[in-house]
């Protein structure tokens, strides 16, 4: 199994999304902040697709990557799970590097707010990510779901009716 910047973040947000996900279990059809986020994705930055290109990365896929200035652009509706954002670029990041690419640095652009965040990949972070491909994978083949996070967090989830459903 390859690990992907998508279950990098879910990682970072919901182990058991993850999971659920990993294993087929998927509810983004019925989302509408999921469609908000392809279509931010298509029509943020129209004049992108002339200059940088999505790339595909071991099975992940960069929204779009700068070659010539080796920047990774990664859009993003919000910056609520920032740190999930941070951890993604980061493993695009790791990703570069394993595959030849040294120097390369990622902005994480959220249009709505007008904000961008700088992210790099420094030495002492590449046992931060390998950690967490680990855990992922262990996560993944456990037979068990993990458990749920906190109600309030989930509101705006895609999983919340299937993981609260018993819930009055």
């Amino acid at each position: 199994m390859n690990v992907t910047g998508s279950l990098i973040g879910m990682y970072h947000i919901c182990k058991r999304e993850l999971w659920l996900h990993v294993n087929h279990i998927r509810m983004e059809h019925n989302s509408e902040l999921v469609a908000q986020g392809k279509q931010l994705h298509e029509q943020a930055y129209p004049q992108r697709a002339e200059r940088y290109r999505e790339i595909t990365l071991d099975g992940s896929k960069i929204d779009f990557y700068d070659p010539y200035d080796k920047v990774i652009h990664e859009i993003k509706k919000s910056d609520k799970f920032e740190h999930s954002h941070i951890a993604q670029v980061q493993f695009y990041l790791y990703l570069l590097r394993k595959n030849g690419v040294e120097g390369a640095t990622g902005l994480i652009e959220y249009p709505k707010l007008r904000q961008t965040e700088r992210v790099q990949l420094e030495e002492a972070d590449v046992p931060m990510v390998e950690s967490w491909i680990r855990d992922i994978e262990r996560i993944v083949e456990s037979e068990q779901c993990p458990g749920r996070i906190e109600k309030s967090k989930c509101r705006s989830c895609s999983y919340f009716d299937f993981c609260w459903i018993e819930e009055e």
